[in-house]
C-alpha cells in the first residue's frame, strides 16, 4: 500500500476520510496534540497557573491597597521563598537558621528605607491585604518551580521556559478577563486611543528582557538570590507616583489658604503626610 493511501485515525476517529475537511483534519490533531502536552507537562501546568496567579492578585490588589502598602509586603517575598524551597519536590534546599535571620533583617531594613521616602502612608484594606498574600504564596512556588525545572531539565532554556508558561496561562486567564468584562474595557479604550498599542509593544519587550534575565538568574543562581535581588530593585528605584491631589481654592477672600483633598482619604491627607520613621 502506498504512503498516500495509507488509512490513518486517532481513537476511532478517521483523519484520512475523504467528506472531512483537510481543516478539520488540522484542528482534531492540533487539540489533541495540545490536551496531550497540558497533561505530559503538568509541571508547566502548575507554573503557568501560579504566574497568572501572581501577576493577577498583584495588580488586582492596586484597587483596594496604595502602592507603598503593596510594595510593603511585595519587600517581604524573600523568606516565604526560602520557606517553600523546603518542600518542593526535585529541590529540597535547606537553609541555615543565620540564612533566615539575614533574610529577615533585609525584609526589616528595606521596608524601613521604602516608608522613609514614600511620599503617603500605606493605606490598608482587608481585601487588598488577603490579594496580596495571596500573591505573596503564588511567588514562594513561581521562583522554586523554575528552578526545579532547570535543575531537573538541565537543556531547557529561559525562552522555552517563558514560552510555554505564557502560552499555557492564557487559557487560564482570558475567562477571568472576559467575566468580569476587563476585556471589553481594554478592547474600547486601545480602540478610543490608538497610541496604547505602542505603549503595549513597547511594555511587552521590557517585560520580556526583565523575565528573560530573571530566569536566568534563576536557572544559575537560584530562585531564593533571585528574590533578594529582584526585592532590592524595589528599594533602588524610588517611588515616583505622585500623590492624587486636588486643589480646592476658595473664592471667599484672596487671603484664605487652600485646602489640599485627596479622592481616596479627603481631610486626612495632613495625617497622611506625615513619615512613619
Amino acid at each position: 500500500m502506498k504512503k498516500e493511501d495509507q488509512a490513518r485515525s486517532m481513537f476511532g476517529i478517521s483523519l484520512t476520510d475523504s467528506d472531512r475537511p483537510i481543516w478539520q483534519q488540522f484542528l482534531i490533531c492540533s487539540s489533541r496534540f495540545f490536551f496531550g502536552y497540558l497533561v505530559n507537562g503538568i509541571c508547566d501546568v502548575k507554573l503557568s497557573v501560579v504566574l497568572m496567579g501572581s501577576h493577577g492578585l498583584t495588580k488586582g490588589s492596586l484597587a483596594y491597597l496604595n502602592y507603598p502598602a503593596q510594595n510593603m509586603f511585595k519587600l517581604t517575598k524573600v523568606p516565604p521563598v526560602m520557606i517553600m524551597s523546603e518542600f518542593i519536590p526535585g529541590l529540597r534546599r535547606k537553609y541555615p537558621i543565620h540564612e533566615y535571620i539575614s533574610a529577615v533583617l533585609l525584609v526589616v531594613g528595606l521596608i524601613l528605607f521604602t516608608l522613609a521616602d514614600a511620599n503617603t502612608s500605606p493605606n490598608f484594606s482587608g481585601i487588598g491585604v488577603l490579594m496580596i498574600l495571596g500573591a505573596l504564596v503564588m511567588d514562594s512556588f513561581l521562583g522554586n518551580l523554575q528552578e526545579t525545572i532547570f535543575t531537573m531539565n538541565p537543556d531547557t532554556t529561559q525562552m522555552e521556559m517563558l514560552f510555554c508558561s505564557t502560552l499555557i496561562g492564557l487559557p487560564f486567564l482570558l475567562p477571568p478577563m472576559i467575566l468580569t468584562g476587563e476585556l471589553f474595557k481594554a478592547w474600547n479604550s486601545c480602540a478610543e486611543h490608538p497610541y496604547v498599542y505602542g505603549v503595549l509593544v513597547f511594555e511587552a519587550m521590557a517585560i520580556f528582557i526583565g523575565q528573560d534575565s530573571v530566569l536566568s538568574l534563576i536557572a544559575i543562581f537560584g530562585a531564593a538570590t533571585t528574590a533578594m535581588i529582584t526585592t532590592a530593585r524595589k528599594a533602588i528605584v524610588p517611588d515616583t507616583k505622585p500623590p492624587n491631589q486636588v486643589v480646592v481654592s476658595s473664592t471667599r477672600g484672596k487671603n484664605h489658604p487652600k485646602k489640599v483633598k485627596t479622592p481616596e482619604n479627603g481631610a486626612n491627607e495632613d495625617e497622611e503626610k506625615r513619615p512613619l520613621v
